[in-house]
């Protein structure tokens, strides 16, 4: 398989706390939202195929075993919004919120 995250899928992304790793990919989430409020779908699905990306790594990590279902919902759901039917009813507001917390939670364990 060939990584967006090179750097990350080698082994960097493991010795990340999940609050950083879920803080990096609302990065790639925000930028995702971005481009489609934008109507950019290019960009956007380019985005939100990076978000995916590091959401798998953070499943496959081990440290990460007993928090595999709420990472697993939020791929689901990440996966409806972009390219299902919406069937949760998601919002970008939503997504945004979701993610700003551990962004800056993950800000606050870095000082």
């Amino acid at each position: 398989m060939t990584y967006q995250h090179r750097e990350l899928a080698s082994g960097r992304w493991n010795q990340m706390s999940l609050v950083e790793q879920l803080g990096n990919i609302g990065s790639e989430v925000e930028r995702a939202l971005k481009w489609k409020a934008k109507d950019h779908p290019d960009y956007c699905m380019r985005a939100f195929e990076r978000a995916l990306e590091l959401l798998d790594l953070t499943m496959a990590s081990p440290q990460n075993r007993l928090r595999l279902k709420e990472i697993a919902r939020t791929r689901e759901i990440l996966v409806d919004f972009f390219c299902g039917e919406n069937q949760f009813e998601t919002t970008a507001k939503s997504l945004s919120a979701y993610f700003l917390h551990f962004a800056c939670a993950a800000r606050r364990s870095a000082q």
